[in-house]
């Protein structure tokens, strides 16, 4: 191997693995799926252990009832969850339609229970009410709620359903394991009238996630969310059929209840209306600020997001910051030793349960071998010269790994997971100089279709590739001509064919949602888009200092480089400076004026938010150039959400 330069070993590579799987009927038409193997073969399910039943016998165990209140509605009457939508999927037999991966049918099935779940004396679950579960445990006068979904309607209708079969018991605690919104977002649901005296409690780090993860990138996370959950496509057979981590997000109202206390370290424990809870503290894995939860007294641990039934993303494809896959498997082994003969099951906030301790301990190792295994190989092959796409041609899971349900590729997958450790080390660059200064898509396109020999000649070129099999080049040529020509209704119509062709043979739930979505806005356009994740709690719980990298991040650099503004803002007994020069919106913050400031505008937080919402300046005291202020709001740019993806 030492001899063999990168392209032989990347062909020997990705050959000797594609040689070993074999091809089902639904991906024989495809190029290399997004599936556990992510190699040039296409998602290879055939050759899993269907005939294993357990995760079914595990997805049905304990099964209380099914919440049968009809669709979640909210207070505008727009619907935030519809509980019949994905009902196909259970009502469907064995046998996947020609329009899913089997093996993700599966999964689609699976996910497709919906209910409150009995985990253990004392410790109950709502699932299919939203992307994420909702964990009940049962205290000495009331209950300790953790992770409660995504949206107030959502989380309400899930402890009503809670609440029907065990007893009004009141919230004594409310318990968030990391900051993602679908983790959080629907406290209000759980305590919607006063939280005093209710401890909620949060790792360390979890509002400063909570709050800029939602504000500085989010129009752009969201707008990317609706292709990542396929919130657009119909939900059957032929479009939408979950998302691999859960059937979809709930569109109801976003809240969040700052918590009174923070988790610090490994090992600190606490006790909560009579339930003892001990942390173990796992930052950089599936989130920045993560946390697991051992429940020594009921034998129990909940493994937040750090160990499901599926793969997960290292970089999530709506955008994120990269997560340390090193890491992830370093504390699934530290996960191993608290758990070893101390726990009878084990669940989390996604998916279904995992009893005995054998099982537990099974699930947790081969977890903690596929993001090791994953990490350690991409960087092995980072240092033989391979680049991020070069590794994930070649990257195979080691058999006993890759025939793991739990390892499948549903949300995350090999391929994209390896780009991601890449990036971790190595950056967007591969130090090629040809990729150093490459032109913007569409000025690469037009370039591509010329040098081809036009629009027709590249539409011909890539019917040419589809019909021999290979749809990823087929697909790159008629992304050039769409990029070059956005009104070639043949290019676009061809193209979309292709993505739902490349959806259709995905094994994983998130790169079908992004090929289907992204045919469907081919053809019809870019329409409606998510809805923000910032709502009124998550503004209040924005610090000073979020708010102005939060209007940093707006600022019209070329609008603004003539611009000289020097504003402070006095609030409480802080004075916070704001400068505008060269186009750069800085900050500073103490106990004094500043001695240069032109405007400064005395003010409470409630009447902040109030000016950055466009409310006006009622009752703000304005001393100096009060146009300062005007200055600098109009060169503050709006997000447009509904940028296009698939066109120019």
């Amino acid at each position: 191997m030492t001899s063999m330069n990168r392209r032989g070993f990347v062909a020997a590579a990705a050959g000797a693995a594609a040689a070993t799987v074999p091809l089902t009927p639904q991906t024989s038409e495809a190029a290399p799926g997004p599936g556990a193997g992510g190699t040039p073969s296409p998602t290879h399910t055939g050759d899993l252990p269907y005939d294993d039943r357990s995760d079914f016998a595990d997805a049905d165990r304990g099964f209380v009832a099914a919440y049968d209140g009809g669709p979640i509605t909210t207070s505008a009457g727009t619907v935030a969850w519809d509980t019949e939508a994905h009902r196909f999927l259970a009502d469907a037999g064995e046998t996947p339609p020609a329009t899913v991966d089997p093996s993700l049918w599966r999964q689609a099935r699976l996910l497709s229970r919906q209910g409150l779940y009995e985990v253990a004396d004392r410790i109950y679950q709502i699932r299919g009410l939203d992307l994420a579960n909702m964990t009940v445990v049962e205290g000495d006068t009331g209950i300790v709620v953790i992770d409660p979904l995504t949206s107030a309607e959502t989380a309400a209708a899930a402890l009503r359903l809670y609440r029907a079969h065990r007893g009004n018991r009141p919230v004594r605690a409310m318990i968030y394991t990391h900051p993602h919104v679908d983790h959080f977002g629907g406290c209000r649901g759980v305590l919607p009238d006063s939280t005093e005296g209710v401890p909620v409690l949060a790792p360390r780090g979890f509002m400063e996630h909570a709050v800029s993860e939602n504000v500085y990138a989010g129009p752009a996370m969201s707008r990317r969310a609706g292709y990542m959950y396929g919130n657009k496509l119909p939900v059957n057979a032929a479009g939408q059929v979950g998302c691999g981590l859960g059937l979809a997000v709930s569109t109801g109202t976003i809240g969040l209840i700052p918590p009174t206390r923070y988790v610090e370290a490994t090992g600190e424990e606490v006790t909560l209306d009579g339930v003892r809870i001990r942390f173990q503290m796992t930052p950089g894995t599936e989130c920045q600020e993560e946390m697991n939860l051992l429940l020594p007294d009921l034998r129990a641990v909940c493994m937040a997001e750090n160990a499901t039934h599926t793969m997960h993303n290292i970089l999530t494809l709506r955008g994120a910051q990269v997560r340390d896959a090193h890491a992830w498997a370093g504390y699934l082994t530290e996960s191993i030793g608290l758990c070893t003969g101390a726990v009878d099951v084990a669940f989390a906030s996604h998916h279904w349960p995992t009893w005995g301790n054998d099982a537990i301990v099974a699930l947790l190792s081969r977890q903690r071998d596929l993001y090791g295994y994953l990490h350690d190989q991409t960087v092995r092959l980072i240092n033989k010269g391979l680049n991020g796409t070069e590794i994930a041609e070649c990257l195979r899971l080691p058999p006993q790994l890759e025939q793991v349900w739990a390892n499948r590729g549903y949300y995350g997958s090999l391929s994209h997971n390896v780009k991601a450790v890449y990036q971790r080390y190595m950056g967007w660059f591969d130090a090629n100089p040809a990729h150093l200064w490459e032109h913007p898509p569409a000025e690469e396109a037009r370039r591509w279709v010329e040098s081809l020999g036009g629009q027709a000649a590249v539409r011909d070129r890539a019917r040419h590739y589809s019909d021999r099999g290979d749809l990823r080049f087929a697909v790159t040529l008629l992304n050039h001509a769409v990029f070059n020509d956005p009104g070639d209704t043949r290019a676009k119509r061809q193209l979309a064919a292709l993505y739902g062709r490349l959806g259709r043979a995905a094994e994983n739930a998130v790169w079908r949602n992004f090929y289907l979505t992204g045919a469907q806005e081919l053809m019809h356009g870019v329409g409606s888009v998510p809805k923000p994740t910032t709502g009124p709690d998550l503004r209040r719980a924005l610090t000073v200092g979020q708010l102005i990298d939060g209007l940093a991040v707006r600022v019209d650099g070329p609008e603004a480089w003539s611009l000289r503004l020097a504003i402070d803002w006095h609030i409480g007994d802080a004075y916070w400076h704001l400068r505008l020069v060269n186009g750069v919106l800085t900050s500073t913050s103490d106990a004094d004026p500043g001695p240069d400031a032109g405007l400064t505008m005395t003010m409470t937080r409630t009447q902040l938010l109030a000016v950055l919402a466009g409310q006006g300046t009622d009752g703000i005291t304005m001393t100096g150039d009060a146009s300062q202020l005007a200055r600098l709001l109009s060169v503050l740019d709006k997000p447009d959400p509904r940028f296009p993806v698939v066109t120019p």
